[in-house]
This record gives C-alpha cells, sequence and structure tokens, in this order.
C-alpha cells in the first residue's frame, strides 16, 4: 500500500537558461518550436523594407482606408517604422499544438516589436476590430475586406501597413514502428497598400521510435533511413 502512494508524485525543477529544451516523445514541444520561430521571423525581417510611409485609415467621400476615389492615398502621417497586424497562426499540421499555439503567437510577436524597423499591434486590438467588421482573417485577402479592416484600427488611431499571417504544416513519413515527420513554419506578410506579399519558412525534421535504438536503427551514421 505504501508503494503505490508513490505512483502519484511528480517532481519539478527550473531550468536554467543554458538546460536543453525537452524533446517531446510523441508530439513537437519547446525544442521544435522555438528554432522555428527563431529563424522564421529573422528571414522574414531581413527581407521586408526598412522604412514605410504610414497613412491614415479615415475615409474620404465615403470612400474607406483613407483613399480617394481615383484611387490616391491619404496624405502620409509619418516616416517610421512599419506597423505590422499578426493577425494569428492557423494550424495545418498533423497535430493539435495545445497552448503551444499562444506561446508561438506571443513569441512571434515579441520579435517583430523587438525590430527596430517594425512595430505591432496590440492582439487585443486586432481581435477586437475583426470582430466588429465581421471579418474572418483569411477573407482579408481581398483589398475591400482590407481596407474596411485597416479604417476600423485607423479609427482607434492606429494605421496598418502590413498584415501578418503565420501557418504550421507537417509531412510524416511511416516506416514499420518508427516515423519521421517534417514541421514547417511559414510568415506571410502582405503590404496592406499594394497586395504586395513575402514569405518565409522555416523547417525541422524529427524522428519517433518505438525504443531508445530507434534513433540509431533508422538514422544511424550509414543512411539506414535509405530503405
Amino acid at each position: 500500500m505504501a508503494g503505490s502512494g508513490c505512483a502519484g508524485r511528480q517532481y519539478g525543477h527550473i531550468l536554467a537558461n543554458n538546460d536543453k529544451d525537452m524533446v517531446g516523445s510523441h508530439a513537437a514541444g519547446a525544442a521544435t518550436w522555438n528554432p522555428l520561430v527563431d529563424e522564421a521571423v529573422a528571414k522574414l525581417l531581413s527581407r521586408c523594407p526598412p522604412t514605410i510611409q504610414t497613412v491614415g485609415f479615415n475615409t474620404i467621400d465615403g470612400v474607406p482606408g483613407g483613399a480617394s476615389p481615383d484611387g490616391v492615398i491619404g496624405s502620409a502621417l509619418a516616416a517610421g517604422p512599419a506597423t505590422v497586424c499578426f493577425i494569428g497562426i492557423e494550424n495545418k499540421s498533423a497535430e493539435e499544438i495545445g497552448d503551444f499555439k499562444d506561446q508561438i503567437y506571443e513569441q512571434i510577436d515579441s520579435q517583430i516589436n523587438t525590430a527596430e524597423t517594425f512595430r505591432g499591434i496590440s492582439r487585443r486590438m486586432v481581435d477586437a476590430a475583426l470582430i466588429e467588421t465581421r471579418l474572418r482573417p483569411d477573407s482579408l485577402f481581398l483589398p475591400e475586406n482590407r481596407h474596411v479592416f485597416a479604417a476600423t484600427l485607423g479609427r482607434q488611431g492606429t494605421p496598418v501597413d502590413y498584415l501578418l499571417y503565420a501557418t504550421i504544416t507537417s509531412g510524416t513519413t511511416d516506416r514499420n514502428k518508427s516515423s519521421q515527420r517534417d514541421y514547417t513554419l511559414t510568415l506571410e506578410m502582405v503590404n496592406l497598400h499594394t497586395g504586395d506579399f513575402t514569405k518565409e519558412s522555416a523547417k525541422l525534421r524529427k524522428g519517433y521510435s518505438k525504443t531508445r535504438a530507434g534513433k540509431w536503427w533508422n538514422w544511424g551514421p550509414f543512411d539506414q533511413a535509405d530503405g
């Protein structure tokens, strides 16, 4: 009876900054998502233009987005860091990512805000604007919807230059009782004024095995993974 009580015990300890992330045995975890976020954000920010003329998104003659009827954008408010509206994360992978979805969002958002040439918009303001306009994140690819959404944020004093989307995908290769899963995090940044976009991805491969020897058996020094 005394021994059965020990089965419910659990111990914890604080990890130091230089401790390695735990590698999940059944799904992706910190050791997968952290490097994917770091690489994808670094690639994306290195490609985007450093500055942009931000514009106001008031309504002119009934045309949303600060544009006149002939399509001319309203006068610039200021030259400075480009404003990024991070819309959200779409998970198209084979796994449920659970609480990592919010974790990944905050990591990407924080890294965007630490860049000198970019500044982010509060997630609470973004969610409120989506609710007010009754628009889905994927519907913002239509120009008219982009202007309506931007006008809503503009009334709150937050002009928008870029929309940022994140997508998680995976591909799985099975062999007997072992498998390999390739995880990809893709960031797509859309210029709100022109509709032009840039896209960057980061990829990480992870092996799963039923035994400790599975790593050597499938990915050892003799290219066992190849047949």
